[in-house]
């Protein structure tokens, strides 16, 4: 067979390659969602009941946690956005996956003193995220 340079229709090993998310991608948009939806969450509390947050007096990124709500907010519908964005297979929608993942780690890392084990969790999500973003292929069946 001859080998097909679009990326879509049969190889020169006789498999056909799908332009949709497979695998570890479908993984990543699902995860990146999840985080999205839930630094949404993180977001609206900081923003309307930030007395609910614990603030420390010495933290070196100190800020206003409803400064910190709007961040993570915004942060979080750009997350969103982005997971559903992996779902087309995208080569961009990889490379957005991973920009906002590391913004989503850094925010969290920020975020670390208002509450410790929601940012940690989320910290784990955007690793996992990045990690099955790095990882993933373009899916292939054998005939």
């Amino acid at each position: 067979m001859a080998s097909s340079t679009s990326g879509v229709g049969p190889t020169a090993r006789g498999r056909e390659q799908y332009p949709y998310a497979s695998g570890w991608t479908i993984f990543a948009g699902v995860m990146l969602i999840t985080a999205g939806l839930m630094a949404i969450f993180q977001g609206s509390a900081a923003i309307t009941h930030d007395s609910l947050l614990v603030v420390t007096r010495s933290y070196v990124y100190a800020m206003n946690t409803e400064g910190w709500g709007w961040i993570h907010l915004i942060l979080g519908v750009f997350v969103v956005v982005a997971g559903v964005a992996l779902f087309s297979g995208a080569a961009w929608a990889r490379i957005v996956g991973l920009v906002v993942a590391g913004l989503g780690m850094i925010a969290n890392f920020l975020w670390l003193p208002y509450y410790p084990l929601w940012a940690i969790v989320l910290i784990a999500i955007d690793a996992l995220v990045i990690w099955a973003l790095c990882v993933g292929t373009i899916k292939t069946d054998p005939i």
